[in-house]
This record gives structure tokens, C-alpha cells and sequence, in this order.
């Protein structure tokens, strides 16, 4: 049986390659189509390139490949995802096989929200040595094979690229070609994968010997210069950090310095304390290595992962820039890709849990403030997909509206937007209350809407036309516009803009009469969309040349 598929279930799995025969044997195969990433990465601002520290997630889980090899999903009860991809610039898929190549959905789910994903090229012990050995001491041609395959891997299953982990001692011979090597594969991916990367682990010293520096300095220094990226080990000090930063020079955002959430060794902080170690990276200016943020699940358990895992990001979140949404139409119903059930426009068409992070849609920004309105998953009740999104909180006394933002933006208005909001209200009050979306733009004196005829606010702030009928031509898509369905209410609007840059999108809440208690807030987002009016309105491509492949009747 081929190890694209599951001996028992006969179902398309991920999988990873054992060993350099099985690296240098790989070929493209046609019972590959499962594993080829479906979801081009998705374009974000700032880029990856911009010269802002970076957030990196390394994700190790009980040696990978668990429920996630399902690449059509599965029926996992409480299963692990992540979805704080606002705030992290590179997601990578970590196991200890020789060639890690990250299960598809997770690309699926990364590209959607603009992040790149690599897998890991890793050898360790005794095994590891024989390895190197036998690729890095044979010279060029042995080397150039390794790395030759390891881009044509990359760009086949259309990820982005390669942590590699060389823990094991090399010999003189060997470490000789290391750097070559890297070099080589640097360029190989570069040109096999655009935007791709290389990012080295901080183990082996130029004289090939095996001691974690955790730090950059001269013994290491030729690895790091020979790829796009170092990540430094967890036992550092302060100390550490400020060599680093010195010798790093222009590329000290290329430094990620490793965190280990689960806090093994002599570390700064993890767990719950992870942000002890983030400030101190951030006050230098380095990038920042989270390995293993999975201790919420692993820890603390699955029964209340949701919760902990918003209270985790939300403690890490003045330390992560976040990314900005930069093309349209946006459209998501929050999926996280995993439920409880399965619902179709507010109905529950299948109950039952199911797990398949290709499935994941465009997430928010998750805010965990105190005292604010906050965001989190709603399992129990959805429009499409398996969640929707909660917004709740208390409105302070006297306050009569409260934003909340959902995405930031950073690209030109288009001339004329439609917005689309699905929505249902919860909680005793819910009829002292009105949602709306609310659009800011960046201050610039050009800018106008169609509403506004004095002068443009810092941040202008845009409440959009409510429409009560979709426009001509488009009841079609927007047939949802006046009618929603099983409690839930759907609204269209649109705004015209002159010469605006979009800055955010919010949730306004207002109450209809000021009060001088403070009032508990509930409602759930189920879609939003947001269109430029113009695209929408020219037809869409025709699909053509179908073809169904791999089929299996039930």
C-alpha cells in the first residue's frame, strides 16, 4: 500500500520520509494529490521581509502526524488547533523523522491566513551522524542531492520551506560541506518556492562539535550567514540577548531566540509566564521562537483548551505585532476548522464532532482584555461551518456605543464596498442593544465618504448604509441581505469612499437609551463579508477542464 493512504480506512494521509534512501528515492507520485497544499499563501502586511521583529510557532505534539494526517478530517472529539495567525509571522511543523512535511491542512490553514509554513529536515544521535556522514562528508554531489530534493519537496507539496536540526556531532570533513550545504540549499529553495525560507538550529559549531550556544557568536556565526534565519536554543540570559543583538548587526530580525513554552532547563519563563521571556526579546529587537505553545493543550488539558489558549495568546499579545489584511473581498464564518456539529445557515445539518483544519476559514484578532469587550469561539450554535464568533463583555454606564475590532487593514478603499453581517443576539438584554459594522480609515486629508461633508476625523470613522433590498444583480449573492434564518439576523450595507486607506473593521455596539448601570453584552457573529463592489459586480471566471480523480463510492 503507497503512504499516501491509511492501511486500515484506506482514507489520504500525510506522511514523512525515514532516512536519506527514502529522501533521495523520493519521486512525485499521482496518488499525491491529497498532499498538495490547495491554498496559495495568502498576501499580509507588513511582509515577512519588513524589518520588524518576527513571531515564529514551532509545533511539536507527541511526535506529530496524530489527527491531523487525516487530510479529509476526522471525528476528533476536543482535538488541537491553532488560530492566532494575526499575530505570528512563520508556522512550523516539527517531528523527530528525518523529513518532516508538515501535514496539508495545516498549510491550508496557515496559507489562508497569510503565513508560511516550513517542515524540518532533523537528524540526532548515532543514526543522525551515519547521516550526515554519509551526505555531507561524500562532497558536492552528495550534498547538492540532498538539498536538490528537499526544494523539489518543498515546492511539490507547495509549502514554504525548511527548518533544519543537525543534532549530532560532525566530522571535520563533514562540517566542511555544512555551510556549503546550506548555502546551496538556500538558493535551491529561494528559487523553487518564492518567498521560501531556510532557517538553521543553533547545535553544531563551526569545528563540527555538538553544544547549544544560545546565543549568535563567532562559533556559529557561518551557519546563520549561510540561510535566511538562526534559531537560538532556550537557555538564555539577558547576556545572551545583547551579544546577539551586537553581532547580529543589520539582520537582527533573522535571530529567532527560542522559547520552550513548556519551560524545560534553565529558562526565563514559560508556561503562563512566556511573556517574561518575550519582553526581554522584544526590548532587543530580536525575532522570537515559540516551541511548543501545544503545553495549553498537552498541560492543561482539552476540556477547557479555548479558554486557555485565548488567556495564553491574549498574556503574549502587547510582544506580537499583528498583520493586516491587505486584498479583498474578505469573507469568513470563523470556522476554527473542528466542532461539535456541522451547521448550513444557522441549522444543524450533522451532529457529531469533526476535526479538519483545511476547512479553517480567515480568523480575527482575538482580544482577552479585561473589562473590554472580548472575542472567543462559539461551538454550540453557528451559520456555516462548526462555530461562529462570540462577542461579549459588560457596556460601562453612560456608554452608549462600543467598538470592538475585528480585522485591521492596510491597502487602499476601493471606490464602493459591500458589507455583509450574520449576527444573533444573546443574553437577557439583547433588546436594549443594536450591532452594526463600523469601517475606519487612516487620517489623510483626502479622504471622504459619501456621508461625511465636513473634514475628515484622525481615523475617520464610517458607519456604512444599511441596505434593505441587495442591489441589481447582485440578489444572488448577497440573497441573504434581509432575511436571516433560525434566530439569526442578516444586514447589508455599503460605503463609498474617496481617496481612503482602510485601517479596521469593527463590531458597534450601541445601546438604545444611555443607562447608568453597567449592562452584560452577548451576540454571535456568524459571517462577515466585505466586497468591492466593482469585482463583484463582473461575472466570474468559467470554471473549465474538470477532471475527478482518486474516486471511492460509498
Amino acid at each position: 500500500p503507497a503512504r499516501q493512504f491509511d492501511t486500515s480506512t484506506t482514507a489520504p494521509i500525510s506522511f514523512f520520509l525515514s532516512g536519506l534512501e527514502e529522501l533521495l528515492a523520493w519521486q512525485p507520485d499521482s496518488n499525491d494529490d491529497f498532499n498538495i497544499a490547495a491554498v496559495p499563501l495568502a498576501k499580509r502586511q507588513p511582509p515577512l521581509h519588513s524589518r520588524r521583529p518576527r513571531t515564529l510557532v514551532c509545533h511539536d505534539m507527541r511526535g506529530g502526524y496524530l489527527e491531523d494526517k487525516f487530510i479529509q478530517g476526522s471525528a476528533t472529539r476536543n482535538p488541537y488547533v491553532f488560530y492566532h495567525w494575526r499575530y505570528i509571522d512563520i508556522f512550523v511543523y516539527f517531528s523527530h523523522h528525518t523529513v518532516t512535511i508538515p501535514p496539508v491542512c495545516w498549510t491550508n490553514a496557515a496559507h489562508r491566513n497569510g503565513v508560511p509554513v516550513l517542515g524540518t529536515f532533523i537528524t540526532e544521535w548515532t543514526d543522525g551522524e551515519k547521516l550526515c556522514e554519509a551526505f555531507l562528508a561524500g562532497g558536492a554531489e552528495a550534498y547538492r542531492a540532498v538539498s536538490d530534493q528537499l526544494a523539489r519537496i518543498a515546492q511539490h507539496y507547495r509549502f514554504d520551506g525548511w527548518l533544519v536540526n543537525m543534532e549530532n556531532t560532525l566530522s571535520v570533513v563533514a562540517v566542511e560541506n555544512l555551510s556549503p550545504f546550506l548555502q546551496h540549499l538556500t538558493a535551491q529553495v529561494h528559487s523553487a518556492v518564492p518567498g521560501g525560507l531556510v532557517i538553521w538550529y543553533d547545535s553544531i559549531l563551526e569545528n563540527g562539535t555538538l553544544r547549544w550556544q544560545n546565543e549568535l557568536n563567532e562559533q556559529n556565526r557561518v551557519f546563520f550567514d549561510s540561510c535566511d534565519g538562526l534559531f537560538v536554543n532556550y537557555n538564555w540570559k539577558e547576556e545572551h540577548l545583547e551579544r546577539t543583538r551586537r553581532l547580529s548587526g543589520q539582520r537582527n530580525t533573522d535571530v529567532y531566540i527560542g522559547v520552550d513554552v513548556f519551560a524545560r532547563g534553565d529558562v526565563v519563563g514559560g508556561g503562563f509566564d512566556t511573556d517574561k521571556s518575550l519582553s526581554l526579546i522584544r526590548k532587543h529587537g530580536l525575532s522570537a521562537a515559540i516551541f511548543a505553545p501545544g503545553w495549553v493543550y498537552e498541560h492543561l488539558g482539552e476540556e477547557n483548551f479555548l479558554q486557555n489558549e485565548n488567556k495564553f495568546w491574549g498574556l503574549l499579545a502587547e510582544y506580537l505585532p499583528t498583520h493586516s489584511i491587505c486584498t479583498l473581498p474578505l469573507a469568513t464564518s470563523f470556522s476554527l476548522g473542528m466542532g461539535t456539529s456541522r451547521f448550513l445557515t444557522g441549522k444543524e445539518e450533522e451532529a457529531g464532532p469533526w476535526y479538519n483544519l483545511s476547512a479553517q476559514e480567515i480568523q480575527p484578532l482575538y482580544t482577552e482584555r479585561e473589562g473590554q469587550l472580548i472575542t472567543s469561539c462559539c461551538l454550540q450554535d453557528a451559520w456555516c461551518g462548526g462555530s461562529s464568533l462570540r462577542v461579549q463583555g459588560t457596556i460601562p454606564p453612560g456608554e452608549e456605543r462600543v467598538a470592538i475590532r475585528l480585522f485591521s487593514f492596510q491597502m487602499q478603499a476601493p471606490p464602493k464596498l459591500f458589507l455583509n453581517l450574520l449576527y444573533k443576539m444573546e443574553g437577557s438584554h439583547h433588546d436594549e442593544f443594536t450591532v452594526a459594522l463600523e469601517l475606519t480609515t487612516w487620517h489623510s486629508g483626502t479622504c471622504h465618504d459619501g456621508n461625511v461633508t465636513s473634514l475628515p476625523e484622525p481615523h475617520g470613522r464610517h458607519q456604512p448604509r444599511l441596505l434593505l433590498a441587495p442591489p441589481p444583480g447582485l440578489s444572488k449573492l448577497l440573497a441573504a441581505c434581509n432575511r436571516g434564518s433560525h434566530g439569526w439576523t442578516s444586514r447589508c450595507y455599503e460605503l463609498e469612499l474617496r481617496g481612503c486607506s482602510l485601517r479596521d473593521l469593527s463590531l458597534l455596539v450601541s445601546r438604545h437609551q444611555s443607562s447608568p448601570q453597567e449592562t452584560r453584552f452577548t451576540c454571535l457573529l456568524g459571517e462577515v463579508r466585505v466586497l468591492d463592489a466593482a469585482s463583484v459586480a463582473a461575472s466570474p471566471p468559467q470554471v473549465q477542464s474538470l477532471t475527478a480523480s482518486q474516486l471511492w463510492w460509498q
